[in-house]
């Protein structure tokens, strides 16, 4: 076979004769219509029924891509194939490329060819298919580009959910722009198709290196936390969870925690926290790393440093056994719950899985606290480290953005970015946010964006205001990252402009001042780009910050991360003004706080913010979630469904998310689900001895059974994870009982769970050593009831372990 080949027509076929063959097959393809999906559905079906890692993404640029095409494709069903669609807010996405492997066997095709029948068969289309050989890097090469694309920000995993918003959001385009796509001009597809080009990351020769000190010592922190680690060693916990503000370093404090281990894999998503990392590591460790990512996989150290785009590619992550490390170290662990974090750390079997984090919160609407069993060891936020003396304190100024983002659309997680960039690049607002960072800046600046056209337009504009000003983004062309850091330290610029490439990762302690010229879209980005700026430095007595705040989403609630003291219940704060630590000023426009207040009064009610906040996460999951996924997935507290509607369940019937069958038993049994709801747990045993009666099955559960009969369920339910032992079986009482005993557990059971659960209400009984419920259910509803108590039961659970883990860690 010739290792390049051109094809000119009938490419389905090689493309199916690729698949059956494959192993892994990813696919991207700027639109797909469903014509062609039917004329690969047989071979694609057959790949994934032999095992293959199928990945698909395409997008939604000008809505091309046909809702029925991705209905087509649900109809696999399989787990192990995954789609995302790319949200190109305006942007062309245009790339069309298959790739193909099994085991040292490979092919790439790059050309013209959309997934259609057309593309596939009668169009005028050009494909280049490319076999893999050991000299060929390029094939190796585009398996990393595609997996950081798919799993880009930009993306969405499509499931029967989303595929509901694409759907309007498909009908609604083709609504109002019917001629559009039969009105391109030449030129405008010359522009669809011109290659894109990533600013190349500096050589590693060429980066600053520091001496070494010859023997580093932990700061006051991260002594603090190895202890806190030693804690969570000792009461035999195997995963755990830092949360550090960004500057008290993380990453070292994973160092120290690391010498107790040979095996050691470090895992971020950035290939700058990885060249970090490598270098802290080995000044505390004495040896060398290996770094694993894109071309470079260095297998042979006792220290690895991967790439996630690298590692969740599953050929790659199938090279190592599942027990080859000893410590994993997972940085940024707030992206961990996303898909491709998942897959690896499911796979892998260490001694110890250590993640680290400077923000805790769900982003992608998903729970890290889980990941490690709740096991939070140590945890200080910025503020915290602010009162204690170890960052810098800030000096805020809360700034008037008169644009008005009601009439801008919101995108599920951030605005239209084209109507967003019209209302942006005016001139008299680049001149109102120049006027004011004159007046209120210090000496270097870092100024986060929307785009990368706002930060070149305000670049543009600072430069003949004259300041000296750059843009930095993933399109820049004149100077590298590394040179502009060096820049801006060396006092030769002003201000850099950015999008998001300082967020994480990268760190210049000398920035004493942030702007911020784009709205709040997400708290943890926010949270993320306030720690840039509060590194100690010397001469460096106090960061200012520059927040432009206007009627956006989350401008009454952001400040609540300034905030020494809690929220309400309801989740809003007391003030206006946040309470911050002595050393920081807030300072806020007239203008700012009447509109703070006058957003604060159209708040949507709260039944609504319910509503929005349960329906995101059934998008997210393409189905009705559970009561446990809500609390876990979603963003508002779990607390209101009850508060709000007296429970989960009431407030699915409520909005007409239950069945009718459902609402029927709903009605029937709504006193017990109520009790289940409603009952107090100051110890995890009734929700336990629930648990064991639906463990027998949805008609069993109904029938008596003694605390004999519980007994061993009911020990091993504690002894099988060590935290729940510590939480709920380590009193002067319990203790003695981690040695099992039927007798002494069963006088526990009989004495506390099973009589604290009669009460009043005569919905159980415990008589003559018998236990159970105390009421009848239809042969046909059992199924539905029994569904309905176990939720609330795992909710309960969930929730219990939580706030007892998080007590005890504030002790």
């Amino acid at each position: 076979m010739r290792d390049i080949s051109l094809h000119t027509s009938q490419l389905h076929e090689e493309i199916k004769q690729a698949m059956v063959e494959s192993s892994t097959i990813y696919i991207l393809s700027s639109f797909i219509m469903k014509s062609g999906v039917e004329m690969i559905f047989n071979a694609l079906e057959y790949a994934l029924k032999n095992g293959a890692d199928v990945k698909i993404l395409t997008g939604d640029y000008l809505y091309v891509t046909q809702p029925k095409a991705l209905h087509r494709l649900l109809d696999l069903q399989q787990d192990n194939l995954e789609i995302r669609l790319w949200k190109s807010n305006g942007v062309s996405f245009h790339p069309k490329t298959y790739i193909f492997k099994h085991k040292e066997k490979g092919s790439l095709i790059v050309g013209s060819s959309n997934m259609s029948r057309s593309a596939y068969t009668s169009g005028v289309e050009w494909n280049l298919q490319v076999q893999r050989t050991a000299s060929n890097t390029t094939f190796d090469e585009a398996m990393e580009a595609f997996i950081r694309l798919f799993y880009a920000d930009e993306t969405m995993s499509i499931n029967a959910e989303s595929l509901k918003i694409y759907q309007q959001e498909f009908d609604q385009f083709h609504a109002t722009h019917a001629d559009l796509l039969t009105t391109w001009t030449k030129q405008e597809e010359v522009e669809l198709t011109l290659p894109f080009e990533e600013e190349p990351l500096p050589a590693e020769a060429n980066e600053p290196r520091s001496p070494y000190p010859t023997k580093l010592q932990p700061r006051q922190a991260q002594t603090e936390a190895l202890t806190a680690l030693e804690a969570t060693l000792e009461e035999e916990y195997n995963k755990a969870m830092v949360v550090m503000a960004t500057g008290l370093g993380k990453t070292y404090l994973a160092a120290f925690f690391g010498k107790k281990y040979k095996r050691i894999l470090f895992i971020a998503h950035r290939e700058e926290i990885l060249k970090q990392a490598k270098k802290s590591f080995e000044q505390v460790m004495g040896k060398q790393g290996g770094l694993f990512y894109g071309m470079e996989k260095d297998t042979s150290k006792d220290m690895l440093f991967a790439s996630i785009f690298t590692l969740s590619i599953q050929e790659q992550l199938y090279q190592f056994a599942p027990d080859t490390f000893d410590l994993i170290i997972i940085d940024e662990f707030h992206h961990a719950a996303a898909k491709s974090y998942q897959h690896v750390i499911d796979y892998f079997k260490p001694r110890f899985l250590l993640g680290l984090t400077a923000t805790p919160e769900r982003t992608d609407g998903q729970d890290v606290f889980a990941i490690c069993e709740g096991n939070v060891a140590y945890e200080i936020t910025f503020i915290e480290a602010i009162q204690r003396g170890w960052l810098t304190p800030f000096t805020y100024h809360g700034i008037l953005d008169d644009i008005d983002y009601s009439s801008i659309r919101w995108l599920g997680t951030k605005y239209d970015q084209h109507e967003l960039m019209i209302q942006q690049l005016q001139t008299e607002r680049a001149q109102h946010i120049y006027r004011k960072w004159k007046e209120l800046k210090k000496t270097r600046t870092l100024g986060f964006c929307s785009s990368i056209q706002q930060a070149e337009f305000l670049a543009n504009y600072f430069n003949e205001s004259g300041a000296e000003a750059l843009a930095l983004t993933s399109q820049s062309k004149t100077h590298s990252r590394t040179e502009s850091i060096r820049m801006l330290e060396a006092g030769e610029l002003d201000i850099i402009f950015t999008v998001d490439l300082f967020n994480e990762g990268v760190d210049i302690p000398s920035v004493d001042t942030l702007l911020f010229a784009r709205p709040t879209e997400s708290l943890v980005v926010f949270t993320q780009q306030i720690g840039r700026g509060l590194r100690t430095f010397a001469g460096k007595n106090s960061c200012v910050i520059i927040d432009l705040i206007g009627n956006y989403r989350y401008a009454d609630t952001k400040l609540s991360v300034l905030d020494i003291e809690e929220n309400d219940k309801n989740g809003t704060r007391k003030n206006i003004e946040p309470v911050v630590p002595a050393a920081c000023e807030v300072h806020l426009d007239t203008a700012v706080v009447d509109l703070l207040i006058e957003l604060r009064k159209k708040r949507s009610p709260r039944r609504e913010r319910i509503f929005q906040d349960y329906y995101q996460v059934k998008t997210q999951l393409g189905r009705r979630p559970t009561y446990r996924e809500v609390h876990l997935y979603g963003s508002i507290n779990s607390k209101e469904y009850k508060q709000a509607f007296g429970g989960y369940f009431a407030f699915l019937k409520t909005y007409g998310e239950l069945t009718a069958h459902e609402a029927t038993v709903y009605e029937k049994h709504y006193d017990w689900l109520g009790k289940v709801e409603k009952e107090t747990m100051t110890k995890s045993y009734k929700m336990v001895v629930l648990q064991y009666l639906l463990d027998k099955g949805h008609s069993d559960w109904l029938v008596p059974v003694t605390p004999e009969e519980i007994a061993p369920y009911f020990h091993q339910f504690y002894m099988e994870k060590n935290y729940r032992k510590q939480i709920d079986f380590s009193s002067k009482n319990t203790k003695a009982m981690w040695v099992y005993d039927e007798k002494k557990v069963a006088k526990l059971i009989a004495e506390m769970p099973m009589s604290k659960w009669v009460g009043k209400d005569d919905l159980i009984f415990f008589k003559n050593g018998k236990f159970g419920v105390n009421f009848t259910v239809n042969v046909e509803d059992q199924e539905i009831l029994h569904g309905m108590t176990g939720e609330i039961c795992d909710y309960k659970m969930q929730g219990y372990f939580e706030r007892k883990k998080d007590t005890a860690g504030k002790k």
